[in-house]
């Protein structure tokens, strides 16, 4: 019957129809409600947080040499917890404003925000980021500091492919190129920082920018 009505309708009419029933399929496996201004947000507050961390490095290398029993630069240690304090609180606003753009994108298209299918998105996304966490903190607490940068990139760039299944399919490239930039990020870890600024703040904006082209004004790519 629904064949048969599409012959009989016009061409227009039929594509349209077509497009409906791809809509609602979409709204009923993946999470669309994702803003292009959670993803600029994010890579705004990276960005804050990345400059603050570059300022506490270069005045921890103007601080007069002292070493410490073991040979190393004296008050690194102490240095440490702070550094995990910004991160932590990055993280946080980035989540916060993430939350409410997606929030209201999700009301403005009076699409439901909490879901299966949302839940499923975060639980795809959590079991990389949880597994990233506790391999960061063993690289923190051997004093691993090296490899904390890429692999905070690579374990959010897996999270971010993991759960692209269920969200837009955009979401997959950004996390290819985390994956490698935390890989090239191995080999020139003096550049840490700036590979994690690159990865967490301006490809979170250019990111969201293209998204909020592509989808929250209506602009078809």
């Amino acid at each position: 019957m629904c064949f048969k009505v599409l012959f009989m309708d016009s061409p227009n009419t039929s594509l349209e129809t077509l497009q409906d029933i791809k809509r609602m399929m979409e709204r009923s496996s993946r999470f669309i409600s994702l803003s292009g201004l959670s993803g600029v947000s994010a890579g705004v507050c990276a960005l804050v947080g990345a400059y603050v961390a570059h300022t506490w490095i270069v005045d921890y290398f103007r601080r007069p040499y002292e070493q410490g029993d073991g040979g190393e630069r004296y008050g690194y240690a102490n240095d440490a917890p702070k550094f995990v304090i910004l991160a932590g609180a990055v993280l946080l606003a980035a989540l916060v404003s993430s939350f409410y753009f997606t929030w209201r994108k999700a009301h403005k298209d009076n699409l439901p925000f909490w879901g299966p299918t949302s839940k499923k998105l975060i639980v795809n996304l959590a079991i990389p980021l949880a597994t990233g966490g506790f391999f960061v903190a063993g690289l923190l607490y051997h004093a691993i500091w090296g490899f904390v940068a890429p692999a905070c990139l690579i374990f959010y760039g897996l999270a971010l492919v993991n759960a692209s299944k269920y969200t837009l399919s955009d979401i997959r490239w950004l996390g290819i190129f985390e994956i490698i930039l935390g890989l090239l990020n191995i080999y020139n870890q003096q550049y840490s920082l700036y590979f994690w600024a690159f990865g967490f703040g301006i490809l979170h904006i250019i990111y969201g920018l293209v998204m909020w082209w592509k989808y929250d004004k209506g602009v078809k790519a």
